[in-house]
């Protein structure tokens, strides 16, 4: 089993879950800039969060031989902070770079004027840069955060087909099916989406466009979810071929929109395994 983890927070996660993700089947990630926990003072810490979502952590993914892609904005969270709102102007020397496939997340949190301001202007920027976007669905009222989102991403001018609404449940998946929107599932042990439940919204509405993701930050949160996602699958009667477009075609298509997705040589073939991280110092201690 070939896992893309196509949203997941790896700056708030230790190298040991990098080797057990490899261990599983991850073989590519894409990881969100996202809110840290505690507000950001000024739009210079954002520089070296960026940059390190760029360098940083690609070089700790590929150590056990996981492709790692960013996506990059200013969250909807702190998008109502008027320290961070000069991230704006950073983020066209980010959206340019290498290994960058997305803008996101963005999107809304409490839906205020000022986040409907800065989703607005970062979609534009997608637009401009010619990337998908990855938007955030709020964790309240999600029924209408996902109908907003939907009429701002309709005002955007960036196609459906470019845009991926995250971490819908079976409240909201009715609403972006039929719009050309790819769907994003958070599977979280507790709440967001669980495999089984997963495993339901996909027998109602098949495997296109679908999206599961593992969202996994510093809350309590876990990287195998994906592969207990595929798990889950299988025991249910989804063949090999089922689980393979949800787990790595269908996000290797929606993030190869970006022209920027490196999976390697190989990978295309489904041969390639884990690599290996033996013998890097920096990462097991040494100097």
């Amino acid at each position: 089993m070939r896992i893309f983890d196509p949203h997941i927070h790896m700056t708030s996660r230790t190298t040991d879950d990098y080797e057990r993700m490899a261990a599983a089947g991850v073989r590519a990630l894409v990881e969100p800039a996202f809110w840290l926990g505690q507000p950001r003072t000024s739009a210079a810490s954002f520089v070296d969060y960026f940059d390190s979502l760029v360098g940083w952590e690609p070089f700790r993914a590929a150590q056990f031989g996981i492709r790692h892609h960013a996506t990059i904005a200013l969250n909807p969270k702190e998008a109502n902070d008027p320290r961070c709102r000069e991230v704006l102007d950073l983020l066209p020397r980010y959206l340019d770079k290498d290994g960058v496939v997305a803008v996101g997340e963005v999107g809304y949190d409490s839906m205020t004027p000022e986040e409907d301001e800065v989703f607005a202007a970062q979609l534009a920027l997608a637009v401009e840069h010619e990337l998908p976007a990855m938007v955030h669905t709020p964790h309240r009222d999600k029924a209408r955060g996902t109908e907003r989102s939907l009429a701002v991403i309709a005002e955007s001018g960036l196609e459906p087909g470019r845009v991926v609404i995250d971490h819908l449940n079976e409240v909201t998946v009715p609403l972006v099916r039929d719009t050309g929107c790819w769907l994003g599932f958070s599977i979280y042990p507790e709440t967001k989406m669980s495999p089984p439940r997963m495993v339901e919204l996909l027998r109602k509405y098949g495997t296109e466009r679908m999206l599961v993701n593992s969202a996994a930050d510093w809350g309590r949160s876990d990287p195998l979810l994906t592969r207990a996602t595929g798990e889950a699958m299988l025991a249910a009667g989804f063949g090999d071929d089922d689980v393979d477009q949800v787990l790595w075609r269908n996000p290797v298509e929606f993030y190869g929109q970006s022209g920027r997705l490196d999976l390697g040589a190989d990978e295309a073939s489904g041969e390639t395994g884990p690599g290996t991280f033996e013998g890097n110092s920096i990462l097991r201690g040494g100097s």
